[in-house]
């Protein structure tokens, strides 16, 4: 049996001390067979689950949740160790310079920035430079990963290009825009062109996601809010489904959709 980490530990080297013990020989057999590739699963649900506390404002499951991707930072950080390809120490000073580096406006000689766009563009440009002077053949669009879910990415890759002034002027010209991607799709539906009405409909979605950033709403966000809701409705037509005996396919589509309109009234009624 081995000895866990010493609880007179900073709760951080603690942690560390005790994946390290979990690796080591006579350790845990799966802990030890990890890799970056095997553990990348374990990362993105860990991510996802974090977002889920916030989203249902749960403090104790957030507390948790971010204990367990704390885990998967660790973990990672002593597989590159056992590499010898970095430190975990390592990581956090080059994300603690970065973050010095970034904020020329509180730290530097930068004037002061009155709103959170002027700090993302500003963020943005200092990143691009910073690219340039390492003489990384990186672009700016490369910051925004490409497994990223696609209307988190779509908003990001707006983010990236408006920094550099890329960007539609307000909200309205954005919205023309929509109209005439809508216009697009509708001819490519007439045309009967399956691959086109594919491209039409994700430059519409490509659209409407640069739409959200200029109203200050996260697509991703607002559209797993419209799930939600979308959720409880249905299940609440299901519910009166189940309860009348009868089959799906006993109901007609109005008789359906008044008792969509009818979870609507009650849901709007419970503010939910």
């Amino acid at each position: 049996m081995l000895t866990p980490p010493d609880e007179s530990l900073p709760p951080f080297e603690r942690l560390v001390q005790l994946m390290k013990i979990l690796r080591a020989p006579g350790g845990c057999a799966w802990d030890a067979k990890q890799t970056h590739e095997s553990l990348i699963p374990y990362l993105i649900e860990e991510c996802y689950e974090v977002v889920d506390a916030i989203e249902e404002g749960q403090s104790e499951q957030l507390k948790e949740e971010l204990g367990d991707l704390l885990v998967q930072f660790v973990f990672h950080g002593i597989v590159a160790e056992e590499k010898q390809s970095f430190e975990i120490n390592e990581a956090i000073t080059a994300v603690v310079e970065k973050l010095i580096r970034r904020h020329p406006h509180v730290f530097g000689d930068v004037k002061e920035l009155g709103t959170a766009a002027e700090v993302r563009q500003q963020w943005e440009k200092q990143k691009l430079s910073e690219k340039q002077a390492d003489g990384k053949q990186k672009r700016l669009l490369d910051g925004a990963p490409k497994s990223m879910p696609g209307l988190t990415q779509a908003f990001r890759l707006g983010e990236k290009a408006a920094g550099v002034g890329f960007d539609w002027p307000d909200a309205e010209s954005v919205t023309e825009k929509v109209h005439e991607e809508l216009d697009e799709l509708k001819a490519a539906i007439e045309s009967g062109d399956a691959e086109n009405q594919a491209e039409e409909i994700g430059d519409l979605l490509f659209v409407v996601c640069s739409l959200s950033r200029k109203l200050g709403v996260n697509p991703e966000q607002a559209l797993k809010g419209s799930l939600r809701k979308f959720r409880r409705r249905f299940t609440f037509i299901e519910e009166s489904v189940i309860d009348s005996g009868k089959s799906w396919d006993e109901f007609t589509l109005e008789e359906l959709e008044s008792r969509w309109l009818e979870a609507k009234e009650v849901q709007e009624k419970n503010n939910e």
